[in-house]
């Protein structure tokens, strides 16, 4: 395996609930509404941080805290809806 800095580790679930399994795509539906609230801002920043690592040469450190706050809280939803866990994913970018 490559060294990569950007890694995933998911563990093969021995078991999933059949009730949550049942309501999963509902439950996922706020998480879905606000990421995309959420994306939209994202979006802005990575914009503002273009503009900044281009003249400053230097990603601002909150820009870099709220894109990988996003992309995390996404992969957590993403993961949710497609049955690699049972574990409600918060309302939270850390």
């Amino acid at each position: 395996m490559a060294d990569y800095p950007i890694t995933l580790d998911v563990p093969f679930p021995d078991r999933l609930s059949r009730l949550t399994t049942f309501f999963r795509y509902f439950m996922a539906i706020p998480q879905y509404i606000v990421l995309c609230f959420v994306g939209i801002a994202a979006s802005v920043v990575l914009f503002i941080s273009w503009w900044a690592i281009l003249f400053m040469g230097r990603y601002p450190r909150w820009a870099f805290d709220f894109v990988t706050g996003y992309i995390r809280w996404g992969v957590r939803v993403d993961g949710y809806s497609s049955y690699l866990t049972d574990k409600y994913p918060p309302f939270s970018m850390s």
